[in-house]
């Protein structure tokens, strides 16, 4: 008995074969601004929460797990409360709680906005695309942010 080998369906990946890279169809404006019209979505709804519920009142949003069992505050401290300023329009009161913080808003907003602008224009591109070296100097800057304020020299920089 011979048997018949039945051909796959147009379209369909043959056994033991990996799709890498292939050509796939071009997608929707729709589909490829649904993604960061979401991420938007989510952080504005974010913004509000910390806005409508206030994290200068202690313990509103918990406590910092690092500043509880060291008595220091990590990099994120004071995240919180300066996104609450930033939605207040308090720019200084922000800075004060948290500069590193407000610098990533700052960052990530700018990001966003280029990243729905080129997907809009029909680029299908990633939100941010960060290569090992920019991921250590990210790393980087922010462990000698949480170093300086426990120093005597970055006592601006606490929250």
């Amino acid at each position: 008995m011979s048997s018949v080998a039945v051909p796959p369906p147009p379209g369909s990946i043959p056994p033991g074969s990996v799709r890498r890279g292939g050509p796939r169809r071009p997608r929707s404006r729709g589909e490829l601004v649904r993604l960061p019209l979401l991420l938007g979505a989510g952080g504005a709804a974010a913004a509000v929460a910390l806005h409508l519920r206030d994290p200068h009142q202690a313990g509103s949003w918990g406590q910092c797990p690092f500043l509880v069992v060291t008595g220091l505050p990590c990099p994120g401290c004071g995240g919180l409360r300066a996104v609450n300023d930033l939605t207040r329009g308090d720019v200084l009161g922000a800075l004060s709680s948290n500069a590193a913080a407000v610098a990533l808003v700052a960052v990530m907003g700018v990001a966003w906005v280029v990243w729905v602008v080129r997907r809009w224009r029909g680029q299908d591109v990633p939100w941010v695309r960060l290569s090992q070296p920019w991921a250590v100097a990210v790393a980087a800057v922010l462990v000698v942010f949480a170093v300086l304020r426990w120093t005597p020299w970055g006592a601006a920089l606490r929250p």
